[in-house]
């Protein structure tokens, strides 16, 4: 690889994907629950009422990551779509989204039970460089447990634009983070 990850590649060229992008990375997440093993530990003290072990730009190599790319110049952009009420994992995310948010990332957060038309956005991605003349795309694939199988790095333009219409609708039918805990709080107490 010169300067891209190459399309077509897979998992392996997942990473190359965030050392390689020019001007700005989206994420949309549609899964009501993700398997990651590395979060067992996190996910039982949430569960438990437990206080999380400090995660930041200086402990997490992907919040540095984050900033150091945000303070380049470089976005980060993020919409999750949730449903309601929202699943323990969704409500667990929450807590990683503001410690993201402090890092550079934005997040929004779309409610799917209060707009159907977020009921076509099924595919997880990411989504590189949108706007310039490189974009390209990573289509996360996911087994029925929420477990990550891989990735699929494209360029291909009929994928480019099918994923600039998800995120499209996905910001559409967001709402900021703060705003979502916010209107959280309120109909939970």
């Amino acid at each position: 690889m010169t300067d891209r990850a190459q399309p077509g590649g897979g998992e392996g060229d997942l990473g190359r994907c965030f050392e390689v992008f020019k001007a700005g990375a989206f994420r949309l997440e549609t899964l009501r629950a993700y398997a990651v093993p590395a979060e067992g530990e996190h996910l039982r003290a949430f569960r438990l009422g437990l206080p999380r072990p400090e995660r930041s730009a200086r402990t997490s190599s992907w919040l540095r990551l984050i900033a150091e790319t945000t303070a380049a110049g470089k976005s980060w952009r993020r919409v999750r779509v949730f449903g309601r009420p929202p699943s323990e994992y969704e409500c667990y995310q929450l807590i990683g989204y503001r410690e993201s948010a402090k890092a550079g990332e934005v997040t929004r957060i779309a409610d799917r039970s209060a707009h159907p038309e977020l009921a076509t956005l099924t595919r997880d991605f990411w989504l590189f460089d949108a706007g310039t003349a490189k974009p390209f795309a990573a289509l996360m694939s996911y087994d029925p447990a929420g477990q990550y199988l891989g990735a699929e790095i494209t360029a291909n333009p009929a994928v480019i634009v099918a994923c600039i219409t998800a995120r499209n609708l996905a910001q559409r039918y967001s709402v900021p983070l703060g705003v979502y805990l916010a209107q959280l709080k309120a109909e939970t107490g």
